[in-house]
């Protein structure tokens, strides 16, 4: 029964939410483990049921604890249209308080210094500088960047389509630093592996699209040629991306949309990091230090 009302839901989550693939897996691996622990019916199910297994998964981060709970109050609310559940048990559930998240941002300086120090004698090179370029300048997510397709790039134009979180599309301007990289790529991406391959942007030496995993690797190891200390992922070039453009005046709104975030909150965070750097600056060159 169980099992079956797990396949259920992840079509819900794929086919009527169209949340991304790693959102879904997460949602349902959390449920899954919820299922297993549980004694009682589906439409037994009390708060009581619910938080005992929030008390069970103790030690997890603040943000872990929020993702879970999302994920059994988005079950739960499933679970109610299918007409198994009166109420939702997590409604009177409170979401635990997280802190201000701010993300490492690097430098304009620290992004020339990463980008300049890629090694462009190889196509690998070439390529990683591409992608660098592309992750900064579009300020894509590493998912984007990786199922970037050649057919959504319109160079000429001055932009590229994006396929972003359920499976959403936008479109965001190219500069011409990013799209002269990626021009320069084009004339060394190796050969496809497959046909399926064909319209795949970033490829790896074997003719196959390049994994998330390699693309972080790629990005931590370019931060120790550049000897940069921080933090770095591919998303800090999306953080960087945003935090500068709003230094530099750009509007939030604006900035909302070529991110892609539903809501203009999650883009808000990049005026706190933005304040950050100023008050730091006043308080250097205060009279009163």
């Amino acid at each position: 029964m169980n099992g079956r009302l797990l396949k259920d839901y992840e079509y819900y989550l794929k086919i009527e939410r169209a949340m991304s693939q790693n959102t879904v897996a997460s949602y349902c691996s959390d449920i899954e483990k919820f299922l297993a622990g549980i004694s009682c019916k589906v439409e037994d199910i009390s708060e009581k049921e619910v938080m005992e297994h929030l008390d069970m998964a103790g030690g997890l981060s603040k943000r872990s604890q929020a993702r879970k709970l999302s994920a059994l109050k988005s079950f739960f609310g499933w679970l109610m249209t299918e007409g198994l559940l009166e109420d939702n048990p997590c409604d009177r559930i409170d979401r635990p308080k997280m802190g201000l998240y701010l993300p490492d941002v690097l430098s304009v300086r620290e992004i020339d210094d990463m980008i300049s120090s890629v090694d462009r004698s190889t196509w690998q090179g070439v390529r990683d500088r591409a992608i660098l370029e592309i992750l900064y300048g579009c300020g894509l997510r590493v998912s984007e960047a990786v199922g970037l397709k050649i057919s959504c790039l319109y160079l000429d134009e001055g932009f590229i389509r994006v396929r972003g979180k359920g499976d959403k599309e936008r479109l965001v301007p190219i500069g011409e630093m990013a799209s002269d990289a990626v021009t320069e790529y084009m004339g060394f991406r190796p050969e496809p592996a497959e046909d399926a391959y064909d319209d795949i942007l970033f490829l790896n030496r074997f003719g196959k699209p390049l994994s998330r995993v390699s693309m972080f690797k790629m990005v931590k190891k370019q931060a120790l040629v550049a000897d940069i200390r921080k933090s770095i992922s591919p998303h800090t070039f999306r953080h960087s991306f945003a935090t500068h453009l709003i230094e530099n005046g750009a509007d939030l709104r604006v900035v909302q949309d070529m991110l892609g975030h539903e809501s203009i909150v999650t883009t808000e965070i990049y005026t706190h990091i933005g304040s950050e750097t100023w008050q730091k600056e006043i308080l250097t060159h205060h009279p009163r230090k």
